[in-house]
């Protein structure tokens, strides 16, 4: 007689439910829809593969078959019988938990550390219903997986069930299905293989169940996407669950997200040189060039510090000189199985075509960053959403980064080193030629509507006006338009330069012709001087001495008035007036002499008579130029200043200050305010020679005002240079003292040295009057400096002051 407890086979748990199947009359699929076995479960236990199922399985299976207590007990039993003698031994789950190892070196994270620190605080002695999930973002090569295991060997000891560490592989052209990764975590966490269920749902519930109380991390590593991602949540309210991904994956609820970027540069060198070693110290400047042109990009770093590292006779100024040249620096950045080209090229295979052809194209944004507006026209596309979603997709994928500056995106720098390279190579040279132009024509004609929104005023006649305001995808107003040329300033320019050399002159002369008004009130001055300069070769080019004449006008303006170069705006107003001539143009003939009146003015000896200032007026007159007229009378106001004649000066300063304001009803136009605030302010250096104190800073406030309306930051610079010296002047040094420095601060900030240098030398006087001889000794060594840097005659005067 058989003893059931101890001779029976184990192996009889196979015959026992296949009977009891078969007497329920219910095939294995009836019998899975029953119980909520799945089929393949099923057949494996009654082929004998699981001889021993769990015991919530056979209980599942119990009503479907409508067993009784002694049948269900006998099932019990068999099933525990296999589980304690199985025929071949259970393969021990593979190391699943074993986590890669940590970097010695990771650097630069330690934000990011604490951020995660914080979340798995979040679960000590916590009672939640879920666990933390965060998702650690950035572009290829940032170091997702690198900060993923560092955190978890860090936060090991707060998870003592162990942890799980799970390759998605999302960025390979096959990611691994969720229902594969589920089985791979039900084996690490001891699941005999053959009690696995099939359904990849039930896979998912089977995990639940066994981490609901247990404290395990648990590192996804590599995900493609959310659809990916989100069967593989099975953490309990015990449980931290960090995934690394290129995409943000901006769809999973209740995730905290880590977007890693570049380092920062004192980081990166000392990622660098904890590889590479010493040489990096002893080689300091061109460690820090090497780190910019590795994009201070973890990957590129230990490339690069590797390549040295397994060179010791190179430089880094060697590799340096290599990574210069853009079209060679990701092949130089390539070292054993480690390439920044490979890593990049997983992300961008994984593009649809249109984010393909707009990642490819965006390399040839001329600047730091760029807007919605610009991806348009290297697109070739009508509708604004339809980019937006595609910009916005590859910042998901971490191919663009948003810039700081709102409604902007950017690239990293190697990005657009790839990004280039496959617009040379999938692309042919007419159709990137096609987009480069249209992008082009893009800024330039955008910056022509913009400054035209500075043109219009009562003061102005229509005939001074080349346009009209020009309302844009990118702006509807004059701030909006400010904002643009302001934000775009090193685009447009880039833009008109490209212009210059393919022949687009006509373009550019209207650019040109545009521009001064902006001038009046904007901070661009070496790009408009370019811009003219620019304008001026395209004139020549295709004939048109008016346009030519134009452009040396406004160049010897600026000459004088902005790069205090008197010699040089005579030489471009002479220039100007031949080309005026050879056109026939008296208006033009007569703003040329206009300017040669004004360069002879600030070389601070006029000539013998006004002769110049009459025969331009003369010539206003015969082309009927309003503005011209009032021009010529301001030059004379400032001829008898230079002359010495302060009293004449002065009646005509308010002269031509009562017709402006006569001039000027209704609403206030930026080129009617800097003409006033002009004004006021030359009239407040010829009162000061008069005494008139109160008056002339009076009109300087008056004139910082006018200024302020716009935003000039060299209206009010001039305003507050020329109050603070008239102070000084009145004996009130201190306050001088004050306007002088707010005066300097501007002209740093716009970059005009001549302005800086004169303001550096006044303070310095004002400096000496309050007995403080080592600042004024420091001011004057300054502004040598920069008198010097502009081959100045001032330095000369200065040096002789100085001793």
């Amino acid at each position: 007689m058989t003893n059931a407890d101890s001779g029976e086979s184990p192996t009889i748990f196979k015959d026992l439910l296949k009977s009891h199947r078969l007497r329920a009359k219910l095939t294995q699929e009836e019998l899975s829809d029953s119980s909520g076995v799945s089929v393949r479960a099923i057949s494996d236990m009654e082929r004998g593969v699981a001889k021993g199922p769990r015991s919530q399985t056979v209980t599942a299976l119990a009503a479907p078959l409508g067993l009784s207590e002694p049948e269900l007990a006998r099932l019990h039993k068999s099933a525990r019988r296999g589980r304690a003698q199985p025929d071949n031994p259970t393969a021990v789950p593979f190391p699943a938990y074993a986590l890669p190892a940590d970097l010695d070196d990771l650097t630069g994270r330690e934000h990011d550390l604490d951020a995660l620190r914080a979340l798995a605080e979040e679960l000590r002695g916590a009672n939640l219903r879920s666990g933390r999930v965060a998702v650690l973002s950035g572009p290829p090569g940032a170091g997702k997986t690198s900060l993923a295991v560092r955190a978890a060997h860090e936060l090991a000891a707060g998870f003592p069930d162990g942890h799980l560490f799970l390759k998605l592989r999302g960025m390979s052209p096959e990611p691994r299905d969720p229902a594969a990764v589920l089985q791979t975590a039900l084996r690490a966490l001891g699941v005999d293989a053959q009690a696995i269920p099939a359904e990849p749902e039930q896979r998912a519930g089977l995990c639940q169940a066994l981490l609901k109380d247990r404290a395990m991390l648990i590192v996804l590593d590599d995900a493609a996407d959310e659809a990916q991602v989100r069967p593989l949540l099975i953490g309990g309210g015990r449980c931290l669950t960090l995934i690394t991904a290129r995409q943000m994956l901006v769809g999973l609820e209740g995730s905290r997200r880590l977007s890693l970027g570049v380092l920062d540069r004192d980081d990166a060198v000392a990622l660098l040189t904890s590889i590479a070693g010493p040489r990096v110290t002893q080689e300091h400047t061109a460690a820090l060039e090497l780190v910019d042109l590795c994009d201070r990009l973890p990957l590129a770093l230990r490339i690069a510090g590797n390549r040295l590292a397994s060179r010791p006779a190179w430089s880094l100024s060697g590799l340096v000189e290599q990574l210069r040249d853009r079209n060679k620096r990701l092949t130089t950045l390539t070292a054993g199985s480690l390439s920044v080209r490979a890593v990049i090229e997983l992300s961008y295979r994984q593009l649809s075509p249109a984010a393909a052809m707009a990642f490819r194209r965006l390399s040839l944004v001329p600047s730091a960053d760029f807007s919605v507006g610009a991806a348009m026209a290297l697109i070739d596309a009508a509708h604004e959403r339809e980019v937006v979603d595609i910009l916005e997709g590859l910042v998901d994928d971490s191919l663009l980064q948003v810039s700081d500056r709102d409604g902007r995106y950017q690239f990293h720098d190697l990005l657009a080193v790839f990004a280039a390279e496959q617009l040379a190579q999938e692309e042919s040279e007419e159709a990137a030629e096609a987009a480069q132009r249209r992008l082009t024509d893009w800024l330039v004609g955008t910056a022509i509507a913009a400054f035209s929104y500075f043109q219009s005023g009562d003061f102005y006649p229509a005939g001074q006006v080349t346009g009209s305001p020009t309302e844009t995808l990118s702006f509807s107003d004059r701030a909006g338009a400010r904002r643009w040329l302001d934000v775009e300033a090193d685009s447009w320019l880039s833009a008109a330069r490209r212009s210059a050399t393919h022949g687009g002159h006509q373009q550019l002369n209207e650019l040109a012709n545009t521009l001064p008004w902006f001038m009046d009130i904007g901070e661009s001055m070496n790009a408009a001087y370019e811009v003219f300069e620019l304008a001026v070769r395209s004139a020549v080019a295709i004939g048109s001495k008016h346009d030519e004449a134009t452009h040396r006008i406004n160049i010897s303006f600026m000459h004088a008035t902005v790069f205090g170069r008197p010699d040089a705006a005579i030489e471009a107003a002479r220039e100007a007036l031949e080309a005026a001539v050879a056109a026939g143009d008296p208006t033009n003939q007569g703003w040329a002499k206009v300017a040669l009146m004004s360069g002879y003015l600030y070389t601070g000896t006029p000539p013998a008579s006004t002769a110049l200032l009459d025969e331009a007026a003369r010539l206003f007159e015969e082309g009927d130029c309003q503005l011209g007229r009032q021009y010529v009378r301001i030059i004379r106001a400032n001829y008898c200043h230079t002359a010495g004649l302060f009293a004449d000066a002065a009646l005509e300063f308010d002269a031509c200050i009562s017709d402006l304001r006569q001039q000027q009803p209704g609403t206030p136009t930026p080129g009617n305010d800097a003409t006033h605030a002009h004004l006021l302010v030359r009239s407040a250096v010829n009162l000061a020679t008069l005494n008139s104190f109160e008056l002339a800073v009076s009109r300087c406030d008056e004139a910082f005002r006018l200024y302020d309306r716009w935003g000039s930051s060299i209206g009010k610079a001039q305003a507050l240079r020329t109050s603070g010296t008239v102070q000084g002047r009145r004996g009130e040094h201190a306050d001088a003292r004050k306007r002088l420095t707010a005066a300097l601060e501007l002209f740093e900030k716009i970059g005009m040295l001549q302005c800086q240098a004169d303001a550096l030398c006044e303070l310095a006087d004002s400096a000496d009057q309050l007995g403080d001889a080592d600042t004024a000794r420091e001011e004057r060594e300054h502004a040598l400096s920069l008198y010097e840097m502009l081959n100045s005659n001032k330095a000369a005067e200065l040096r002789a002051k100085m001793g």
